[in-house]
């Protein structure tokens, strides 16, 4: 019987391990080895480690978490969790094995629906991103592409426009611009392009054009997609938790759940922003909330 089990080895579940280990805690991480930012040469805007690979902090971190005995990481996928009668939650992984919890906190993430544009996943994560926080930076003052694909393209042109002033928005057919909008847009020089886009063009990841069905190409170096998201993992909708409105899960300032005994943190629960340093915190904070609320039912 484990104190607490962690589903899912990102910046929120990894930080949620090293506090609960501090805390003498046993601690079994689920981390299937999948995480969403793998396509992505480097990460950007978390302290100290700014520029550094996806691969090298989960490196670092299962480093970290090696000097706290108390902390399990197991490379494996979580395929059911059940709750017990007695209010423990049973793990089931893809090889069959099982483990037991008396908390249960889901650091699962989420899952990019990204439009279907040939080319697309071949530039994604090198010259073609989701977040502009993330990776505006690198490609300020460029001529930008944003891809449209969810009914963010208002807000996302505003942000992107903040790192570069040549912007082309294609929407793809994909009709999430209000006519006021569109205008705003137009009125500051930001190009916009309704016609369906035949292919992204590029080379070594690296995009060069947007190739439009009529056999147009508009040159661009880089951009932004807007990607649609959705639940990576199916856990808390079959447990029972409450969701939001945008499809996280509900959490009050403690990573409760609406369900007694299990947490969420990271992605799987904000949503947005979608950002490495505030996955690591919101774990940070989950972890505290769980040792409390163990502490305060030892005392009760």
């Amino acid at each position: 019987m484990f104190d607490c089990a962690i589903i899912g080895g990102g910046p929120a579940g990894l930080s949620a391990a090293l506090v609960l280990g501090r805390a003498r805690r046993s601690v079994a991480l689920f981390d299937e080895g999948k995480p969403r930012n793998r396509v992505a040469l480097a990460s950007h805007g978390f302290l100290t480690r700014d520029g550094a690979s996806p691969a090298e902090i989960r490196k670092i971190a299962h480093d970290e978490l090696a000097a706290y005995p108390s902390v399990s990481v197991r490379e494996s996928r979580v395929e059911e969790v059940v709750r017990e009668a007695d209010g423990s939650f049973r793990l089931t992984d893809a090889a069959g094995e099982s483990w037991r919890a008396a908390r249960l906190l889901l650091a699962t993430g989420l899952k990019e629906l990204l439009p279907e544009i040939p080319g697309l996943r071949e530039l994604y994560g090198r010259s073609l991103f989701c977040c502009a926080y993330c990776d505006g930076w690198e490609m300020r003052d460029r001529p930008l592409a944003l891809v449209a694909g969810n009914d963010h393209t208002f807000h996302l042109a505003k942000t992107v426009f903040n790192w570069s002033k040549d912007l082309l928005i294609c929407t793809n057919g994909y009709d999430s611009l209000e006519p006021e909008q569109e205008r705003a847009l137009r009125e500051r020089g930001i190009r916009i392009d309704h016609r369906p886009i035949e292919r992204l063009v590029g080379e070594d990841g690296q995009l060069s054009a947007v190739r439009f069905a009529d056999g147009e190409e508009i040159a661009r170096a880089g951009g932004i997609v807007a990607e649609r998201l959705r639940q990576a993992a199916p856990f808390a909708e079959r447990l029972g938790c409450a969701m939001t409105p945008y499809g996280g899960i509900e959490i009050d300032g403690a990573g409760r759940t609406s369900v007694p005994g299990v947490y969420a943190a990271g992605d799987a629960a904000c949503i947005m922003p979608a950002q490495l340093v505030v996955a690591a915190a919101e774990g940070s904070r989950a972890a505290i909330g769980i040792n409390e609320d163990m502490t305060d039912e030892a005392f009760a």
